[in-house]
Parts: structure tokens; C-alpha cells; sequence
């Protein structure tokens, strides 16, 4: 069920069944965004991994979450953290058949059990709360030997993962195209996104071969940029960054092409303490206007202001990045960020740019860079989609427009250009 459909009959109704029309309709279900899952190997021999699952439900009004314990695996250790406040939260272990029985976990599986998480506040009319569960699997189907080699082999729905090899492992097969990257300590760990819906058979093996110790842990990243010619490329430091773990994204919703404008929402998280604004830097070409903010977590409206990099040099506000001056700068101010804690903010806009979005005869016209490992566009109503030249998978949305999401998982940004027509009337 759309987010959207979902927040309404909870605003309606709350959680339970909901009445129109003389008809009953189904309350909605359990919804979750932003599923991301690291594997830490354990010793061989214990055939156990550790679990660190990071999740955000988004069910409006939900004040539980049911997380399953896949069967074929032991699980002990678990526990629960809200993110925003670092805090535990309280939580058990219920059989499926006293899951289905709560109306957001009806028509679910109940071969397995469940860890039923009680939220530190109800999930806010579209907004979020995000989860961290921690547990250990012991499953010997999953993690086993193989001659003198460990392997991980399990199918994983979950669209972003990493497994961490144990110590002194080095990495010899992997199936799936990912990130190679090391540990501070050395370790090394596979890392990739899956935008497909389906699930990756993942197989990963390891042998004895890489050092231990305080030789294996690898030098600090540096600041100087790929060679490659003709443009300059990234920063060491941002080319050997997890982009499956990166949290942020963006959703282009665009307007009529006449226009030239694009309505987009991208989610930001902040944990650095003491930090009490976000500052997002208009791109070249592009003007923004109509921005607002709010907090994922409470809900809670945040104010926003537009400025221009003269504005903040002559407020004395470094926006953490060279501004030139005449450049638009939204500014979101909000409380400072605590130790231990953090906040996910949603920032809207509207933004015009001819350049990037425009109309070439009967074709609609969407051409620009998107650096960030997520992002969405979808068409305005009316249009069909006739050519993407990076790889995107394609989705039709209830109201009729087409969605595109582009998953990338490389460091450098995708060069997107979108063509499309508009439909035919169809009798």
C-alpha cells in the first residue's frame, strides 16, 4: 500500500479496520524504508555471524515493529537501539501466530518468530522511525568450510548489505559486483546495493592469506583526486567511502516541461554534535524557491530561509564549503545536535533549470548529473518514457506517471538523460 493511502486511513481510522461507504478496507500493513545490513564473519568454526541491521519504519501511527528471525538461524543477543536518541528500546520475541494478530502484520508468514520492537514514539504522519537491531545468527548453511576455504552463502533481500571477512581472511570469490574496501582494522569487507526487488544469491569466499594485527590496518585515506584525464575525478577519500551505507537521497518530481521545474525532496542525517544547521548549495543553472524542512524522526516543521554566499559571508556563517557569492543557499536551522544522537531531516524544494530540464520539440528533455548512490525522477503526468541512458529500473506509480530509480553504486556521479513523449489518447 502507497505511503501516502497508508497515512490517510491511519489518520482516519488509527491502526485498526477502516469504514467507508458501507465497505470495510484493510488497515495498513508494516512498511519499512532505508533497509541497510552488515554481516560481521565470526570464527569458522562457530558457523555465527553478527547482525547489524539498520531499518526505518514508516507506517504512520505504527507503534510497533516486527522484525523476523529467519528460520534455519539461532538468534541470541539481539537488541534494539532508536537512532535518533541512542537509546534501547524495549522489545521481545513472539511466535507468527501472535504477530498476525496486530492489524499491520496481517497476511504475514508465521512459520517464523519475531522480534516485536516497541517504537520510543509512534511513527509521525510521513515521517519515520529508524531502528538499529543488533543480533548473532548461528547457521551452519549459511557459513561454512569448503576445503581450506570459508564461504558465506546466502540469498539477501535486503537491498544494501556488507560482509566483513574475519581476521586474517582474504577475499578470493565473490558473485555479486561489489566494493572491496578494508577495515580500520584491517579486515576486509564486500559491499553492494541491489535496486532490483529480487533477491542476490549472494556466495562470498575466504582463505587464510592476509595479515593480522596492527600490519594489516591500511593508511589513511588522503585528499588528492584521480588522475584521470579530462575532468578531475573524486577524492581518495570519496571514492573509498561505502556507498551502500550512505544515507542519503533524492527524488526529482517533475513539472510540466514548459516550466523548466522540478519539485524534489532529498533526507539528510546529521550526527556530528554540536551542529545546528544544514546548508544545501544550489547548483550552477538552477534556482530554487518554495523550500521547507521537517524532522523524519518527531515530525516536527523546521524553518528555512534562502540565502546567497554574500548573504553568509557578511553573517560570518560558514556553510562548511566554499560559496561563491552570488550562489543560493538554503539554509535549516534546528537544535544542536546532542552526543550519542542525531536527526534525519527531509528538505523540499522547487527548482528551475532550463538547462537541465526543458522541452525540444514534442520531447521532453531531462539532462543532469546525479551524484548520490540513490535517486528517483519521475515523469509528469501525461508523458511516456522513451529513452534513459543510464541503467534505471522502471516503475508505474498509481496515479499513472512513470517512476525511474537509478542505484548507483560507483563513487562518480550518473549523467542522466531522460527523454519522453506525451501519450496518446487511448480510446
Amino acid at each position: 500500500m502507497p505511503k501516502a493511502i497508508a497515512w490517510l486511513l491511519v489518520l482516519l481510522c488509527g491502526a485498526g479496520t477502516v469504514w467507508g461507504q458501507g465497505a470495510a478496507v484493510a488497515a495498513p500493513a508494516q512498511t519499512e524504508t532505508d533497509e541497510y545490513t552488515r554481516y560481521e564473519l565470526l570464527s569458522p568454526e562457530s558457523a555465527s555471524f553478527a547482525i547489524r541491521y539498520e531499518v526505518t519504519a514508516t507506517t504512520a501511527g505504527a507503534k510497533y515493529y516486527f522484525n523476523p528471525i529467519r528460520k534455519g538461524s539461532v538468534a541470541t543477543g539481539e537488541s534494539v537501539v532508536d537512532v535518533m536518541t541512542g537509546q534501547p528500546l524495549r522489545f521481545e520475541v513472539v511466535s507468527g501466530e501472535e504477530a498476525v494478530k496486530d492489524p499491520l502484520m496481517k497476511g504475514e508468514g508465521t512459520s517464523v518468530d519475531y522480534i516485536k520492537v516497541t517504537l520510543a514514539r509512534p511513527v509521525p504522519p510521513e515521517g519515520q522511525a529508524r531502528l538499529l537491531i543488533l543480533k548473532t545468527y548461528k547457521d551452519a548453511k549459511s557459513y561454512y568450510h569448503e576445503g581450506d576455504a570459508i564461504v558465506f552463502n546466502r540469498s539477501l533481500s535486503i537491498p544494501r548489505n556488507s560482509v566483513v571477512l574475519p581476521a586474517g581472511y582474504e577475499l578470493v570469490a565473490c558473485n555479486v559486483p561489489s566494493q572491496v574496501l578494508a577495515e580500520p582494522d584491517g579486515r576486509i569487507a564486500i559491499s553492494y546495493m541491489n535496486g532490483s526487488g529480487a533477491e542476490a544469491p549472494l556466495v562470498v569466499k575466504g582463505k587464510l592469506g592476509a595479515q593480522t594485527g596492527a600490519a594489516a590496518a591500511p593508511r589513511a585515506t588522503g585528499s588528492a583526486k584521480s588522475w584521470e584525464a579530462p575532468f578531475e575525478g573524486e577524492t581518495e577519500q570519496e571514492r573509498l567511502s561505502e556507498r551502500a551505507h550512505q544515507d542519503r537521497e533524492i527524488v526529482y518530481f517533475l513539472q510540466q516541461p514548459e516550466t523548466h521545474a522540478f519539485r524534489l525532496y532529498h533526507d539528510y542525517t546529521e550526527s556530528r554534535p554540536g551542529v545546528d544547521k544544514y546548508f544545501n548549495v544550489v547548483r550552477s543553472g538552477s534556482k530554487v524557491s518554495d523550500p521547507s524542512a521537517y524532522m523524519l524522526d518527531t515530525g516536527e516543521k523546521l524553518a528555512t530561509k534562502i540565502m546567497t554566499g554574500a548573504e553568509l559571508a557578511a553573517a560570518k556563517i560558514d556553510a562548511g564549503e566554499p560559496v561563491d557569492a552570488a550562489a543560493q543557499v538554503v539554509v535549516v536551522p534546528f537544535s544542536p545536535v546532542k552526543a550519542g544522537q542525531d536527526l534525519r531531516v527531509r528538505i523540499s524544494e522547487t527548482y528551475t533549470a532550463p538547462a537541465s530540464y526543458r522541452l525540444e520539440g514534442d520531447e521532453l528533455v531531462f539532462d543532469r548529473s546525479l551524484g548520490r548512490p540513490r535517486n528517483a525522477v519521475v515523469l509528469p503526468q501525461g508523458w511516456y518514457l522513451t529513452i534513459s541512458s543510464i541503467p534505471a529500473t522502471v516503475t508505474q506509480m498509481v496515479d499513472g506517471r512513470i517512476r525511474l530509480d537509478f542505484w548507483n553504486g560507483r563513487p562518480d556521479p550518473a549523467d542522466v538523460l531522460i527523454k519522453a513523449k506525451r501519450r496518446a489518447q487511448v480510446r
